[in-house]
């Protein structure tokens, strides 16, 4: 059946119209999909408050840091005072963490060790120092992996857990935005870095920590917060920051007391990220 040229032309203005309209409604439902995959951050605004703040513990709001570029040499050797804990020949200073007795699996090569998985058991084997530490000052050089994960808080996803319970944050946080507070240099679920100093993935950072213990008295009163100095490549990002409590995802936790000198714990998130160079000082910050 044929249509004269006039009423073909008002069908498909018809048909046009309602199709934009269809769409119009769609878009009013959903939003700019591809804008919202492509800006959408990671986290939470179900989770508990960070003490003494308005954000949320993971909060995608928070404000992220301001990007801050270095390319100068990042390698510091251990000084005289130093206890070396990796120095690319044997992991002896480390044991398995979270009271696994059997020892540590990591892959070592080149001078570097990789995280990796138990290989008897396929699970993560997170890894402790064999000595216990309190005061100190730590350094750690780290590099993600080149192949990432595709869900961001997985990129290069490992920590620093000083005395076992307050996780400074491993993570590729170059051109990979994630909840401020879950990034590299990160106080975990706490405090984020005041700026983010990443390279990008498979080049080496650098973390220079000043780390003070916490103290309580007799009854497990918390007579003073643990504070935490971190350099990331060079640039400062944490200034004596107050450690709110041991770090948890998703979840804000009081102090406990606990000994005065515990050991370090890096963790296996499941990301193969690479380790170098580790050392720490034990401190004295009694003076007379």
């Amino acid at each position: 059946m044929k249509m004269n040229n006039a009423k073909y032309r008002a069908t498909k203005t018809l048909q046009i119209a309602s199709l934009s309209g269809l769409l119009a409604i769609v878009s009013l439902m959903t939003g700019p999909v591809q804008a919202a995959s492509q800006d959408k951050i990671p986290g939470y605004t179900n989770t508990p408050l960070v003490p003494g703040t308005k954000w949320h513990v993971h909060d995608p709001n928070r404000p992220q840091p301001k990007i801050v570029t270095t390319a100068g040499p990042i390698s510091q050797p251990p000084p005289s005072d130093a206890i070396v804990l990796f120095d690319g020949q044997s992991m002896d200073a480390f044991a398995r963490s979270w009271g696994n007795k059997n020892p540590v699996e990591w892959l070592i090569k080149d001078g570097v060790v990789t995280i990796q998985k138990d290989p008897k058991t396929g699970k993560n084997q997170s890894i402790r120092t064999k000595q216990s530490f309190g005061d100190m000052q730590l350094h750690v050089e780290w590099r993600s992996p080149a192949q990432l994960e595709k869900h961001p808080p997985a990129r290069g996803n490992s920590g620093l857990f000083l005395m076992g319970r307050y996780e400074l944050q491993i993570m590729q946080s170059h051109n990979n935005k994630n909840y401020p507070d879950g990034q590299a240099a990160a106080v975990y679920g706490q405090t984020p870095p005041l700026v983010n100093a990443s390279r990008p993935a498979d080049e080496w950072n650098s973390y220079d920590i000043v780390f003070e213990a916490p103290e309580f008295d007799k009854e497990g009163n918390v007579l003073k917060k643990a504070h935490v100095t971190v350099f990331h490549n060079g640039v400062l990002v944490q200034l004596r920051t107050p450690i709110l409590g041991p770090t948890r995802h998703k979840k804000t936790t009081p102090y406990k007391a606990h000994k005065a000198k515990e050991p370090l714990v890096i963790q296996d998130h499941g990301s193969p990220v690479s380790f170098r160079n580790i050392w720490v000082r034990e401190l004295d910050l009694t003076r007379p």
